[in-house]
């Protein structure tokens, strides 16, 4: 039987990663807000 997660890490970061999240503006905003660390 297999567990139910099964992660698919090319999906994850085509969704959550860096440049997923320069589509929305989620980085500009951190960005002037002055974070050290934009995304993971």
């Amino acid at each position: 039987m297999k567990r139910t997660y099964q992660p698919n890490n090319r999906r994850k970061k085509k969704k959550l990663g860096f440049m997923a999240r320069m589509k929305t503006n989620i980085i500009s905003k951190r960005r002037k807000k002055g974070r050290k660390v934009l995304s993971k």
